[in-house]
């Protein structure tokens, strides 16, 4: 059996149809394989998983990322390394999500490199998402940023940092090898209304940030919960899409933002790590933003708002299966870079010239599938809601879900629609209007299995 689908989805009914929970159970208590239903087959094998967290919160004053320049002052909750190892027998899949804003693709590469070699886990089967707060140090050089903001990166990244989080990010990941065990694995949908859109508009049809009740949004919460063998939980991995922008450019305090609060509250509740994974933020913001102080601040409601939506899908999520398939893989997307725009040259792997010219953008995507039911996409972007909003009415998979942030930035991906409008995101975007329509083909043509 893979992974069931539940027929109530939160407030609509999902293109599969199937038969009510108690006949499903029913039917497989006669006929399901070994393996399928802990209560049959305790002794369930095949599929094994593990999960880590690890406090990578700084000792001393760091240069936060998120805003302007700024030195933190103090710490208001420690921040992590979430770490889940998925292994089906053949393929050993990585999965990190950490506290962080952006780092870096040339970071994301340098990481990886180290884990080929000391833990030879091959690049594409290791993803590092980011959760985008921006209350959390900088991590590494900052990349495609000086382009656009050098105003910001005028001062030298921490090395001493950069290397304990590297560290224990490749730690973490050995240990939780070493913790492999029989698991299981369901997935559910769920929903918050914690995000709005930010993009508000002026009489002039300009954007500016702010809050637009009335433009596209993704409120959906995908959830894959990994179970031991016994059927009692071992992790959930979470994925929404909402900036870690609660807290303003004002705020001095080290935090995971949202994200990381959310997380915590969740883990609290449940007793097991919970990895936060953003989706398509880059037009998304949090109810409540830009608070310069958390005691006045509305950092504390999105336990209710965000997190105990989660309890709840998670409650909604009624079977799990051992019979797990993993098939990680990846492809290159180029798109036109913007006319007259620079680049760093340790980004060099991610740009081109074609031969009449042409500045290219080399934009890495990587896919993971589970089963028949789950696709996993990911990118290094701020990519704008209305794309993977499309991406995924456009899939053949059930569950079709947009890891954001993931191994490195290369900026702002705007739908062309929204680029006319102008605003902050165009000003951090290296992309032409073209690139919306280039990303979503390739990635939809990928998803239909099509060349």
């Amino acid at each position: 059996m893979r992974v069931l689908t539940n027929k109530i989805k939160t407030g609509f009914f999902h293109r599969r149809v199937f038969f009510p929970v108690l006949l499903t159970l029913v039917t497989l208590a006669i006929t399901s394989r070994a393996g399928d239903f802990p209560a049959l087959h305790p002794k369930a094998t095949g599929f094994r998983a593990a999960v880590v967290k690890v406090d990578v919160t700084p000792e001393r004053h760091q240069m936060l990322l998120g805003y302007g320049p700024r030195l933190s002052t103090a710490i208001n909750d420690r921040i992590y390394h979430r770490i889940t190892v998925l292994d089906d027998g053949t393929t050993q899949f990585v999965l990190v999500s950490s506290d962080f804003a952006v780092v870096s693709p040339s970071e994301y590469d340098k990481v990886a490199a180290k884990l080929k070699s000391q833990l030879g886990i091959n690049p594409v089967n290791f993803w590092w998402n980011l959760t985008h707060t921006h209350s959390a140090p900088e991590v590494g050089p900052p990349g495609l940023p000086v382009i656009f903001l050098g105003d910001r990166y005028k001062h030298q990244f921490d090395t001493e940092y950069t290397d304990m989080v590297e560290k224990k990010l490749i730690d973490g990941v050995a240990e939780a090898r070493k913790k492999l065990a029989p698991a299981r694995l369901g997935v559910g949908w769920g929903r918050s209304q914690a995000n709005i859109n930010r993009r508000a508009k002026g009489v002039d049809g300009k954007a500016f940030l702010g809050m637009d009740p009335d433009g596209p949004v993704d409120r959906r919460i995908g959830l894959i919960r990994i179970d031991k063998a016994d059927g009692t939980p071992l992790a959930l991995i979470a994925n929404y899409a909402i900036h870690g922008t609660v807290m303003g450019g004002e705020y001095t305090l080290i935090s995971g933002d949202a994200p990381g609060v959310v997380a915590e509250y969740v883990e609290e509740k449940l007793g097991v790590p919970m990895l936060f994974i953003n989706g398509a933020a880059g037009n998304i913001a949090p109810i409540y933003s830009q608070y310069a102080d958390h005691k006045r601040g509305r950092l504390h409601q999105f336990k209710v708002l965000l997190g105990d939506k989660i309890i709840d899908a998670n409650k909604s999520i009624l079977a799990t299966t051992a019979d797990v398939t993993l098939k990680a893989s990846g492809m290159t997307v180029e798109t036109p870079r913007k006319a007259g725009l620079g680049w760093v040259d340790y980004l060099s792997n991610y740009t081109r010239t074609t031969k009449a010219g042409v500045n290219m953008v080399k934009l890495p995507v990587r896919f993971l599938q589970i089963n028949d039911d789950i696709a996993i996409w990911s990118a290094p972007l701020e990519l704008f809601c209305e794309i993977s909003n499309e991406i995924r009415d456009k899939s053949p998979y059930p569950y079709t879900f947009y890891f954001g942030y993931g191994n490195g930035w290369l900026g702002y991906l705007l739908t062309e629609e929204e680029i006319k409008h102008e605003g902050y995101e165009v000003t951090v975007s290296p992309y032409t209007p073209q690139a919306a329509k280039d990303l979503t083909d390739a990635v939809v043509n990928k998803l239909q299995g099509k060349k």
